[in-house]
């Protein structure tokens, strides 16, 4: 793998970060329901003095420390590099959030046109990741370091760690605010959908190849 392809693979790694980092703040913005990944930093936001960003930057902290407490010496130094990317994905993230504030959506119609809307740009983003190949985002580095250590397949194991977050994300939501903040309808569309529309996506980047000579 020569220099231009490892920079054309990062470009599309950065691209990716940027659409899905839009892709959650539709979401927000849709007031249904955020991703599983985003639930625990939309409610931590509300109950703390952080933005969404910088919650999803220190989580991705949280997870790249688990990562290292499960793997331990098998542990590669390489995926340190999901560090940089949390920062930059918490700091677009913040940027998207606001560049979205003037959108309103007064009516149900309105808000699940925001919803598909940021479902879409979440699987988008997630096909570019894919497909660039570098760097996986801490919340996947996870599952992958309980999936060394553990006999379970990471399909299911992903689906359990998301349904953890949400579990979090509504018992802090309750905790703290006395109701269910950031998990909702929206959020078992983005569940369901994300990963299919991810799918047929990287089905169709198949075509395109690296260049590695």
């Amino acid at each position: 793998m020569n220099g231009l392809s490892i920079l054309k693979r990062y470009l599309l790694l950065l691209a990716g970060l940027a659409v899905m980092a839009f892709g959650v703040a539709f979401s927000i913005k849709a007031s249904l329901g955020t991703s599983p990944i985003s639930s625990v930093p939309y409610v931590v936001s509300l109950i703390a003095p952080l933005t969404v960003g910088t919650a999803t930057i220190i989580m991705h902290c949280i997870f790249i420390l688990l990562q290292i407490l499960i793997l331990r010496k098998r542990y590669q130094l390489i995926q340190l590099m999901q560090l940089p990317v949390a920062l930059f994905f918490g700091c677009l993230t913040d940027f998207a959030v606001w560049a979205v504030q003037g959108i309103t959506c007064s009516t149900y119609l309105q808000q699940w046109t925001a919803c598909l809307t940021g479902i879409f740009l979440v699987a988008l983003g997630v096909s570019f990741e894919v497909k660039a190949g570098v760097v996986v985002l801490a919340g996947e580095g996870v599952v992958l370091a309980i999936c060394q250590v553990l006999p379970v397949k990471f399909g299911y194991m992903k689906v359990g760690f998301d349904v953890t977050l949400v579990v979090i994300a509504c018992m802090l939501s309750f905790a703290f605010t006395g109701c269910l903040q950031g998990v909702r309808e929206g959020t078992v569309a983005a569940a369901i959908m994300v990963g299919l529309i991810a799918k047929q996506l990287g089905r169709f980047w198949e075509k395109w190849k690296w260049e590695e000579h």
